[in-house]
């Protein structure tokens, strides 16, 4: 993973609305949700560094995740992470247009 490109990470956020996508969240080690299927309709970045990312749900509201520090993205999907001082991974954030694996 390599550390955020505001505008970089902002592309690719914006090629996930209008369209399905599964989402795969974690706080901390024992807060997640995994392969939730949503409907993105808007998306934000935010922040100079960590950063705040949010999602729009059609009908369901927003997810937002913050402390995000490092991304890794294809066509199909984007990896957001957070990792603290010590490079121990606090919060991740994954967009996926196919399910991930169990």
């Amino acid at each position: 993973m390599i550390q955020i490109s505001k505008s970089k990470v902002e592309a690719v956020l914006q090629g996930f609305i209008g369209s399905d996508a599964y989402i795969h969240s974690e706080a901390t080690a024992f807060v997640f949700v995994r392969n939730f299927k949503v409907h993105v309709t808007q998306s934000f970045i935010a922040g100079e560094g960590p950063f705040r990312v949010a999602l729009r749900f059609d009908g369901h509201g927003w997810l937002r995740m913050e402390a995000l520090t490092h991304y890794e993205a294809d066509e199909n999907k984007l990896l957001l992470a957070g990792y603290d001082d010590r490079g121990r991974l606090n919060v991740a954030l994954h967009l996926g247009k196919e399910p991930f694996p169990e």
